[in-house]
């Protein structure tokens, strides 16, 4: 339904049923109040006079994990990952306790993107710790504006990674805001 052109209130003249529920009913159901079909949801323009209702959505893993691959991996438990219906951006939070078992290593966590969009973890948005204490696990977080997704569902997965050595990361969180 299209937002309805306002109509001009008369002195002492009368409006039929029909053009209270064109004129304002029908544009009172096209407010982001009245799009919400839940509790939480955020209002995101999808075009010129239209909106679509986006609820963050997160998950988490707390298992403490290793790995001491080079390049971006899932660990012995994926993730944590979360799916959900975007259009073309979506703002990701990310945090890790992360620490590796040699003093100045560097361990790190990324997000790839899969679904509707491919994109691979990627140092341009990783969270690091070079930690100058071995096996000292500290809490990092991290956000990033992914930009240029492919509007639908798209899965938003943490990945893993060492500059050398083994690095341990638990309590592994992501929050995604659908745009």
């Amino acid at each position: 339904m299209a937002w309805s052109a306002p109509m001009t209130a008369v002195a002492n003249s009368t409006f039929t049923a029909a053009q209270f529920n064109q004129f304002v009913r029908d544009n009172l159901n096209e407010t982001a109040p009245a799009k919400a079909t839940a509790a939480s949801q955020i209002p995101v323009s999808t075009g010129i006079n239209a909106i679509a209702m986006r609820s963050p959505v997160t998950a988490r893993v707390d298992t403490s994990q290793t790995t001491n691959v080079v390049f971006y991996t899932n660990l012995a438990t994926p993730g944590p990952a979360v799916t959900v219906a975007t259009g073309p951006m979506a703002l990701v939070w990310w945090a890790c306790d992360m620490s590796n078992n040699t003093s100045n290593s560097l361990t790190q966590c990324s997000v790839a993107v899969t679904g509707a969009t491919s994109i691979p973890a990627n140092d341009q948005w990783m969270l690091s710790t070079d930690g100058l204490t071995a096996d000292n696990l500290n809490r990092h977080s991290m956000a990033h504006l992914f930009t240029g997704l492919t509007p639908g569902n798209n899965t938003f997965t943490m990945k893993y990674a060492v500059g050398s050595n083994v690095g341990t990361f638990r309590g592994r969180q992501i929050v995604v805001l659908p745009l």
